[in-house]
């Protein structure tokens, strides 16, 4: 099912009808494989200079219902939302109600004073605070148990350690927004949802657009996230936690194509042109390196055109608003279940109409220039990260593709020296080392690798995994981490290692599929968790025995677990 008739907005109305210009034919052809009455979809729509290029919606909002997608269905944008609440902080900033240097505890004190310096909001706002986000500590103990809005603040103010020292690296971190929308309601004294409101989606002209902070919330005009089932048809894609600061706003089409206007227009009429700035400008870290993320949104170069976006996923919805500033191109893509790669697609409309602004692509790192590294694993034992390396087949051509934390391999860039995952495509933070160190013949033993900008060592596992029926007894046992306020309990499975995580309302049981002697992966049984990712076990020894765990994932290093002594 699709609808493609004009939105009431300012931008230029497209004839009736219309669909696609002839470099956006790409478009339909995309799409029409969802325009579907028995399965999700996807909203798009494009405009350059004001003026309306596409809009086209396909697929149902409701399976259930038999209702379908329109250009005016509101979707959640997840992680778009991110640079709202950036910039709600930053109107704040503009009021003198709060610095962007002041330490979380001036308007959270509750939450403990971590890091030699202590976190600001400035750390929080670009992802630099090391702190562990309240979504994954609730995942990693509870599955994928709905809660109802209250554990996140808790979980986070039980945390004793920082996944890093606060300005030395970039990790993405949800639970770094959520605090920074409670910060948002203590200061004015206003619920997120109606702080935005009032200062952004009102004078915006944006009356589509709202927080809905858990999928339990019922809102009119609202598309049901969907997720595919293992064995064929769909599931409702529900966020196990409360959303708000870091994904929980839904709009449409149509009021993202307002936003972002607005957001590289020169005429603002909310905030200073300063503060607007601010959400895609580069952050500096300690080292002096910078990141190509500001506050809640990223900004770089793409064939040679500037290009600020962000991209969003929760459990069965994907978003992607993106702008092209020089050439006033705007493109926002929302998903609500449909299997198409927003990011992806809004590239590929950059690259149908502006083809002929656009420089060669950065190229992939071909596996044949380094052989020595496929099938190579190596393990960080300061974070506990493992990288894996692997050959890639892209319609024929054999790239070099890099593996995080047991995920599936991802091709590399390569640009001189230089070979890198950019946060783009790892959602976590950029990885990369220097190609001129990697011998062809040999794999090196140690790799120097360069973690959202902070150098770390990487060591080669060499040799065969240790057999489970040998390691078996080492590791079996019960474990706590205080951390996730969770115990773990260890044992054989029908010659299986298997860890059962406990937390207070659920459990995540996973397969250890053994490494090293160090270093096991974590894939979970229950599907829809082992399709996010997997994650990475290590085994803290004293003489000999393994005293305790830690876990790590993309965004948490260092989850800390100790065995739990029988008293029998």
């Amino acid at each position: 099912m699709s609808e493609t008739t004009a939105p009431p907005q300012t931008a230029s109305p497209a004839p009736s009808g219309m669909q696609a210009s002839q470099p956006l034919a790409l478009l339909d052809t995309v799409l029409e494989p969802f325009n579907h009455p028995d399965s999700p979809g996807v909203v798009v729509a494009v405009a350059q200079h004001g003026k309306l290029l596409y809009r086209r919606a396909v697929g149902m909002a409701s399976i259930e219902m038999g209702v379908a997608n329109r250009p005016r269905t509101r979707i959640r944008i997840a992680s778009t939302s991110k640079h709202f609440t950036a910039m709600g902080i930053m109107l704040l900033v503009e009021d003198g109600l709060v610095g962007l240097d002041d330490k979380v505890q001036k308007h959270l004190p509750e939450m403990p004073d971590l890091g030699p310096q202590g976190v600001t909001v400035r750390h929080l706002l670009t992802h630099t605070s090391g702190w562990r986000g309240h979504d994954e500590l609730w995942a990693l103990a509870h599955g994928l148990t709905f809660t109802h809005p209250g554990p996140g603040m808790p979980a986070m103010a039980r945390q004793t350690e920082l996944n890093f020292v606060p300005g030395t690296q970039m990790m993405y971190s949800n639970g770094g927004y959520h605090m920074l929308a409670r910060i948002i309601e203590r200061v004015s004294g206003k619920s997120y949802n109606d702080f935005l409101k009032e200062r952004f989606f009102v004078p915006l002209d944006m009356p589509d657009t709202e927080s809905i902070t858990t999928d339990l919330d019922v809102s009119p005009g609202l598309a049901q996230p969907y997720m595919p089932k293992p064995g064929g048809g769909w599931t409702r894609g529900l966020y196990p936690c409360e959303l708000d600061g870091g994904g929980s706003l839904a709009s449409t089409v149509d009021d993202m194509l307002r936003w972002v206007a607005h957001l590289r227009s020169d005429d603002k009429k909310v905030g200073k042109a300063e503060s607007w700035s601010l959400l895609s400008a580069p952050t500096t870290l300690a080292s002096g390196d910078k990141v190509e993320y500001g506050f809640g949104l990223a900004r770089h170069l793409y064939r040679g055109v500037e290009i600020v976006h962000h991209a969003g996923a929760a459990l069965g919805t994907t978003s992607q608003m993106l702008t092209v500033p020089a050439h006033g191109l705007d493109i926002v893509i929302l998903a609500n279940g449909a299997p198409v790669n927003p990011a992806g697609l809004a590239i590929g409309v950059v690259e149908a109409l502006l083809a002929e602004h656009l420089k060669e692509r950065a190229p992939r790192a071909q596996s044949t220039d380094f052989p020595s590294l496929i099938g190579q694993r190596y393990y960080a034992r300061e974070t506990g990260s493992l990288l894996g390396f692997a050959d890639v087949d892209m319609a024929g051509r054999h790239m070099l593709g890099m593996s995080l934390e047991g995920s599936m391999a991802i091709p590399m860039n390569h640009v001189g020296d230089r070979l890198w995952l950019g946060l783009q495509e790892i959602s976590a933070s950029d990885t990369a080392l220097d190609a001129a160190l990697i011998d062809p013949k040999s794999a090196p033993d140690v790799l120097a690798v360069t973690e959202g900008g902070q150098p770390r060592r990487f060591e080669r596992i060499a040799g065969p995994a240790p057999e489970v029926s040998g390691f078996a007894p080492q590791v079996s046992g019960t474990f706590f981490s205080a951390a996730m306020d969770a115990s773990a309990t260890i044992e054989t499975r029908n010659e299986q290692l298997v860890m059962r995580v406990q937390g207070r309302y659920g459990f995540v049981e996973s397969v250890l599929t053994l490494v090293s002697e160090d270093v096991a992966l974590l894939t979970s049984t229950d599907p829809v968790l082992a399709k996010l990712g997997k994650m990475v076990l290590s085994f803290d020894r004293e003489a000999g025995r393994v005293v305790g765990l830690r876990m790590n994932t993309a965004r948490s290093r260092n989850l800390r677990f100790v065995r739990q002594e029988s008293n029998a």
